[in-house]
């Protein structure tokens, strides 16, 4: 954000100026510090949500679980909301203004107290999140003119940011949540995005010249009672609040039948698989009505339509990732409990503090990470995006692998080094910058423009898919509550199986992915 603008900048329309041609644009560091601080407010209340839930609010585990379950499945399901909205109507300036504050909102909500202004405090961040989440990353490829080399190198740059709020609230606001009282937690963390809002708004004039940032000519229309269409959709959005309420406290809905048999409807389940369904058409419809007012592009009769096809396929490997990858908040946090010695140079690490490793090795790898796709691009070597996924996931895989070499080293309570844990999140956080970064880079660079905030929003639906199936993944390992029946032995051999096989699995689906680049990289005419 301290960086100048070079004195050879051009003026833009709508009192933005012109990126330099060298270094990245100086809008970039003010969506830096922007999602860093909204990161620190998502993850500092995710941070301490189990905790509250079992320990103040006095739910049980299965019940917590489930509450947390939803609100995270919901969190990345309304971008594809927030997305559209400000695509046809906000446009990315006012919708992530919008949604910063509906975030500050819902966590001083928590702060009242009880289970009602919990759950209705999280309805209002999942819903500001859907306005924030999408459109402040669309921002970040709208810096960059297409076909520029740097964009894969800002993005990770952007992805540092993330990983920096998400380390700061692993350590701050866990502890004085837990230590100095949960209203301390949730009230830091909304502070955090207050910071965050405030940065967005008086640097505004670093990214104005971002194409799709002011409001379109649609959201300016009065639609009844003198209200414009923004004025509308804000207020709705309001609405949309108790019905986050409602999925979070009934995400499944026992239907009986029969001779007192019943059977359990897995509502939010069936909700998340026609989202994708709807979004996936939507995209590709998108995708083939851009052909036919463009002609095709370049002679190629489908460009924009297979591209999109892309863009579906690629979500659907992303869901494998990330149903994988957020174990680390369920099975490997309980693995970490119950079979990791975390013996420190003679301190406890507590189980949950493990999880700060990802972050960590975020922040030292990310810069790394950023010049050598640069580097690499310009010597001809820059990985397709088919096989930067494919490298993600067997990285990911290795690092399951990495349980299986620590249990031959296990001590006499059968607990494996604590180094099973760094290694196994060092592989996983390498196979992250394979993936993550460049999946939104790819987002940006897939989509035609008029749709870029609906296709980032489909983007975050599938992590919305990925953490609901983590969960799933997460009960093969005993789920909440379960893996404490066994003996340490058994423990131990049961957790280290599961995450074997897990790694296998995804192993396979890299050399899948590998084989398949050919059709994959056809599909993306070009994209890289």
């Amino acid at each position: 954000m301290s960086q100048a603008l070079d004195d050879n900048a051009l003026e833009q329309p709508g009192g933005g100026q012109q990126q330099p041609e060298k270094g990245h644009p100086p809008g970039l560091y003010v969506l830096f510090f922007s999602e860093m601080w909204e990161r620190f407010c998502y993850y500092g209340m995710r941070t301490i949500l189990i905790l509250y839930l079992t320990k103040a609010l006095m739910k049980g585990d299965s019940d917590a679980a489930l509450i947390y379950g939803a609100y995270t499945a919901l969190i990345y399901a309304a971008p594809v909301l927030g997305g559209r909205m400000a695509d046809k109507y906000l446009g990315y300036r006012y919708a992530i203004i919008f949604g910063a504050i509906l975030m500050a909102i819902g966590e001083f909500t928590i702060l009242a107290g009880g289970e009602e202004m919990l759950i209705l405090g999280m309805g209002a961040l999942i819903v500001g999140n859907g306005y924030f989440k999408a459109n402040i990353s669309t921002i970040v490829g709208k810096l960059y003119k297409d076909g520029d080399p740097r964009r894969d190198s800002g993005f990770t740059i952007f992805y540092i940011g993330i990983n920096v709020g998400a380390f700061l609230a692993t350590l701050v606001v866990s502890i004085v949540g837990e230590v100095y009282g949960w209203k301390y937690g949730f009230g830091l963390a909304g502070l955090g995005m207050l910071f965050g809002f405030l940065i967005f708004w008086f640097f505004r004039d670093r990214y104005a010249h971002a194409q799709g940032v002011d409001m379109p000519e649609a959201g300016k229309k009065t639609l009844f009672a003198g209200l414009n269409a923004a004025t509308v959709i804000s207020i709705g959005s309001f609405l949309l609040i108790p019905l986050c309420y409602l999925l979070i406290y009934r995400n499944t809905f026992d239907i009986s039948y029969g001779d007192d048999k019943t059977f359990t409807f897995p509502l939010l389940t069936v909700l998340l698989i026609a989202l994708f369904v709807y979004v996936a058409a939507s995209l590709i419809k998108a995708g083939s009505d851009e052909d036919r007012e463009t002609g095709g592009g370049n002679g190629a009769p489908r460009v924009w339509r297979d591209r999109m096809v892309a863009l579906v396929i690629m979500m659907l490997i992303n869901v494998a990732f990330w149903a994988c990858f957020e174990q680390a908040g369920t099975s490997l946090t309980l693995f970490a409990d119950r079979c990791v010695d975390r013996n420190f140079f003679g301190l406890v690490m507590p189980a949950s503090t493990t999880q700060v490793f990802n972050p960590l090795f975020i922040i030292i790898f990310g810069s790394i990470f950023s010049v050598m796709w640069i580097r690499l691009s310009r010597i001809g070597r820059n990985p397709s995006i088919p096989m930067k996924f494919a490298y993600g996931i067997l990285q990911l895989g290795l690092g399951f692998l990495v349980t299986w070499v620590g249990m031959q080293f296990a001590n006499d309570l059968y607990q494996v080094p604590l180094i099973t844990l760094v290694l196994l999140y060092l592989l996983h956080t390498t196979g992250e910058l394979f993936l993550s970064p460049i999946g939104l880079s790819m987002v940006t660079k897939l989509s035609p423009q008029r749709i870029s905030g609906t296709a980032m929003g489909g983007w975050f639906l599938s992590f919305a898919m990925a953490n609901y199936a983590g969960g799933a993944i997460a009960a093969l390992t005993g789920g909440h509550g379960g893996g404490e029946d066994l003996s340490a032995a058994e423990g131990l051999e049961s957790y280290v199986g599961t995450f074997t096989t897990i790694g296998l699995v995804l192993i396979g689906l890299a050399v899948v992915i590998a084989l398949c680049r050919g059709p994959l990289n056809k599909l993306m005419h070009g994209v890289q």
